[in-house]
Protein backbone atom coordinates (compact mmCIF):
# COMPACT_ATOMS: atom_id res chain seq x y z
CA UNK A 1 0.00 0.00 0.00
CA UNK A 2 2.70 2.68 0.71
CA UNK A 3 4.01 1.63 -2.92
CA UNK A 4 0.83 2.91 -4.50
CA UNK A 5 0.20 5.98 -2.15
CA UNK A 6 4.01 6.87 -3.29
CA UNK A 7 3.07 6.10 -6.79
CA UNK A 8 -0.16 8.39 -6.84
CA UNK A 9 1.70 11.19 -5.40
CA UNK A 10 4.12 10.82 -8.59
CA UNK A 11 0.97 11.06 -10.67
CA UNK A 12 0.98 14.43 -10.30
CA UNK A 13 4.12 15.15 -11.88
CA UNK A 14 2.73 13.43 -15.16
CA UNK A 15 -0.26 15.21 -14.66
CA UNK A 16 1.54 18.44 -14.44
CA UNK A 17 2.94 17.93 -17.63
CA UNK A 18 -0.39 16.57 -19.39
CA UNK A 19 -2.06 19.84 -18.81
CA UNK A 20 0.70 21.88 -19.79
CA UNK A 21 1.27 20.09 -23.40
CA UNK A 22 -2.69 20.10 -23.97
CA UNK A 23 -2.62 24.01 -23.26
CA UNK A 24 0.51 24.30 -25.70
CA UNK A 25 -1.43 22.82 -28.75
CA UNK A 26 -5.01 23.96 -27.60
CA UNK A 27 -6.84 21.63 -25.39
CA UNK A 28 -8.79 22.78 -22.38
CA UNK A 29 -7.86 20.83 -19.71
CA UNK A 30 -8.61 20.43 -15.63
CA UNK A 31 -7.35 18.17 -13.14
CA UNK A 32 -10.25 15.85 -11.06
CA UNK A 33 -10.08 14.63 -7.82
CA UNK A 34 -13.12 14.01 -5.31
CA UNK A 35 -14.13 11.42 -7.38
CA UNK A 36 -15.14 8.64 -5.65
CA UNK A 37 -12.35 5.75 -6.13
CA UNK A 38 -14.26 2.81 -5.99
CA UNK A 39 -17.02 3.62 -8.18
CA UNK A 40 -15.15 5.00 -10.77
CA UNK A 41 -12.48 1.31 -10.53
CA UNK A 42 -15.94 -0.75 -10.85
CA UNK A 43 -17.23 1.40 -13.88
CA UNK A 44 -13.47 1.27 -15.10
CA UNK A 45 -13.43 -2.69 -14.26
CA UNK A 46 -16.55 -3.23 -15.43
CA UNK A 47 -15.74 -1.87 -19.16
CA UNK A 48 -12.30 -4.02 -18.75
CA UNK A 49 -10.27 -0.82 -18.92
CA UNK A 50 -8.83 -1.57 -15.94
CA UNK A 51 -7.42 -4.58 -13.83
CA UNK A 52 -8.26 -3.39 -10.31
CA UNK A 53 -5.51 -6.10 -9.13
CA UNK A 54 -2.59 -4.47 -10.91
CA UNK A 55 -3.58 -0.70 -11.06
CA UNK A 56 -5.35 1.97 -9.13
CA UNK A 57 -6.55 5.01 -10.04
CA UNK A 58 -5.15 8.32 -8.21
CA UNK A 59 -6.21 10.90 -10.58
CA UNK A 60 -8.48 11.85 -13.39
CA UNK A 61 -8.02 14.79 -15.44
CA UNK A 62 -10.70 16.11 -18.44
CA UNK A 63 -10.02 17.05 -21.91
CA UNK A 64 -12.20 19.07 -24.00
CA UNK A 65 -12.66 21.81 -26.78
CA UNK A 66 -14.30 24.60 -26.24
CA UNK A 67 -17.02 25.11 -27.75
CA UNK A 68 -16.93 28.75 -27.92
CA UNK A 69 -14.41 31.51 -26.36
CA UNK A 70 -15.37 33.30 -22.83
CA UNK A 71 -17.01 36.88 -23.67
CA UNK A 72 -15.24 38.57 -21.37
CA UNK A 73 -11.42 39.88 -21.32
CA UNK A 74 -8.51 38.22 -19.41
CA UNK A 75 -7.84 41.41 -16.51
CA UNK A 76 -5.18 41.05 -14.23
CA UNK A 77 -3.87 43.25 -11.16
CA UNK A 78 -1.31 45.58 -10.84
CA UNK A 79 2.07 44.02 -10.08
CA UNK A 80 1.66 46.88 -6.87
CA UNK A 81 -1.51 45.77 -5.98
CA UNK A 82 -0.71 42.31 -5.94
CA UNK A 83 3.07 42.47 -4.59
CA UNK A 84 4.15 43.84 -1.11
CA UNK A 85 7.83 44.26 -0.11
CA UNK A 86 8.98 44.14 2.98
CA UNK A 87 12.50 45.51 4.00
Amino acid sequence: MKVFYWASKQTYIALGNMLTATALIGIDSSPVEGFSKDEITEILGSEELLNSGKFGVSVMAAFGYRSQEPEFEKSRLSREKVVQWID
